[in-house]
């Protein structure tokens, strides 16, 4: 195959595009398909520099396609080899790479690349500035390797379920040797640092798994380079792990971090004797009874193929035991995962069984309440399931409420009984299993992707289209709360951000408005909000 010129390398494209779908020899032009129109050329350049250097680029973005340059065939070979089990995103679009029938590139002459060598300069210097970090190996063509910081700090977002040290050290450990891993919450998100052996991994992970769900449609990962280049580990417990020093102390279960940045689970597979390992496939729901969610990918939902990865991503097999609610603690008999809560240190001239109903209904849908008729500073709660009773003892457990800072816990009830007929009861046991209310109801409902801690930030949705801002500030303020900014969404007025003055106000709040109704049809929705204003 002879060189291409400018104009066979623009006109041939659709030939290019169909021959290249068989395989064809190695070239060290590599032709990437279903690129999004809006990405840039320094997008692009990217996915090419952490296996080389990448001398040329020429985008069709009238044809979804570009052409990449690398300076070797063999950058080019490991490059294909790569992304050939493991999908490269865009976007959050997968593209698709594979070697094109042109040898080189030649496009001085071609309009508008201006923009793309503009793009190849500044990607490759910037990849090149920053080898002073790790002294990684150059690639076989002499181009420089990415030389970022070993070590990543993750962000676990939609946090539906738990994710535990070592399930991201299974996730990561896909990418390289992982040495180190520190979890911790911060500003009431569970995130962790995760050291590799080499800066070549930590930047095929970030490429990788930025953005990806580890569960069905939740768990998203958010993936970035920390500025710590070493990470120091004091204990061996289940919040931080050194994998090269195993006479580590486990630290008697102090936090391995101040009491702030602890990680928001207490728990992981290995100690409920889950089999983390296993052909490669799928991770499975951690938690029995998440009917409707089903939590059971490999990353299908954001395309990520690993499956012909040697070693790639296994499942969280659960044992058949668990899928009844019973789970294998090592060293212990088996024990039970219940649904129902218990919450204590409540105040009892405030609280309700409604208002508990409301409150706890934002992590899943709530069946029984009773406030115990003894010792009214007591309730049970009845979840769905045992994974939302979970979700909302992480969420609640600590919280401030009408003054007193309530404590949930696991009850040893499996089910909350109504009053037998006749007995005293004065309303302090509802059912609510049969409420329009339930906002989890619905399987593949957007609200389990929109799961928060309490914040004083209040997202509020199901605005009418005439209701002001001015309206809903006064409602806020008339029903006793200090509002501190508000904003609708820019896009959609039927939502809006409010922020009130702390968040036990808007814990109660969120309890007494929402499904306030505001006319034309229309009940205010009321959830806990990632965001400020």
């Amino acid at each position: 195959m002879s060189s291409s010129t400018p104009s066979t390398a623009n006109g041939t494209d659709s030939k290019t595009y169909k021959g290249d779908r068989s395989p064809c020899g190695p070239s060290r032009v590599l032709h990437v398909r279903k690129v999004p129109i809006e990405v840039s050329e320094a997008e692009v350049v990217s996915l090419g520099i952490p296996f080389g250097k990448v001398t040329n680029l020429l985008m069709l973005k009238g044809k979804n396609q570009a052409f990449i340059e690398m300076a070797s065939e063999e950058a080019a070979i490991t490059m294909v080899n790569y992304y050939t089990t493991a999908t490269p995103h865009v976007r959050n679009q997968p593209v698709y790479i594979q070697y094109s029938n042109h040898r080189e590139l030649k496009t001085d002459n071609l309009p508008n690349q201006g923009r793309a060598q503009a793009a190849l300069q500044a990607v490759n210097a910037m990849h090149s500035g920053n080898m002073g970090l790790s002294g990684t190996a150059t690639a076989s063509d002499g181009g420089m390797m990415p030389g970022q910081s070993p070590v990543l700090r993750i962000i676990v977002e939609n946090l539906y379920y738990p994710v535990s040290l070592e399930v991201l050290h299974q996730i990561f450990s896909k990418f390289g040797t992982v040495l180190k891993i520190i979890t911790f919450t911060k500003n009431n998100q569970f995130q962790a640092l995760l050291q590799y052996a080499d800066p070549m991994n930590a930047h095929h992970a970030k490429m990788s798994l930025d953005g990806q769900n580890i569960y069905n449609g939740c768990c998203t990962l958010r993936v970035e380079f920390s500025k710590l280049t070493s990470l120091n580990v004091k204990y061996n417990n289940d919040k931080s792990r050194d994998f090269t020093r195993l006479d580590l102390p486990s630290g008697d279960g102090q936090p391995t971090m101040d009491p702030s940045m602890q990680t928001a689970f207490d728990f992981s597979p290995h100690h409920f004797g889950w089999n983390i390992l296993g052909a490669p496939g799928i991770i499975s729901s951690p938690y029995p009874g998440a009917a409707g969610f089903a939590p059971a990918i490999g990353f299908p939902q954001a395309g990520l193929s690993m499956q012909a990865m040697p070693g790639a991503l296994g499942p969280l097999t659960i044992p058949s035991s668990a899928m009844t609610g019973r789970m294998t603690i090592h060293g212990m008999t088996p024990t039970t995962i219940h649904s129902v809560l218990l919450v204590s240190n409540l105040n009892p001239d405030s609280i309700s069984p409604h208002e508990l109903f409301i409150l706890f209904g934002v992590y899943g849908d709530v069946h029984r309440v009773k406030i115990l008729f003894n010792k009214k500073e007591n309730a049970l709660i009845q979840m769905a399931d045992a994974t939302q009773a979970q979700l909302a003892m992480s969420h609640l457990n600590g919280q401030r409420l009408y003054g007193k800072v309530i404590r949930v816990t696991i009850s040893k009830h499996q089910t909350v009984q109504l009053p037998r007929e006749g007995q005293e009861d004065q309303g302090l046991t509802k059912d609510f299993s049969g409420s329009p209310l339930h906002r989890f109801k619905k399987p593949g409902s957007k609200n389990f992707q929109n799961i928060f801690p309490p914040s004083a930030t209040l997202h509020l949705s199901n605005i009418p289209p005439s209701t002001t801002d001015d309206f809903l500030k006064d409602l806020f303020a008339s029903s006793g709360y200090t509002v501190k900014a508000f904003k609708f969404f820019q896009k959609d007025r039927k939502m809006a951000l409010i922020q009130l003055g702390s968040v036990e106000e808007a814990i109660q709040a969120l309890i007494v408005l929402h499904n306030h109704d505001l006319g034309e049809n229309h009940h205010l929705r009321v959830s806990f909000s990632k965001s400020t204003i």
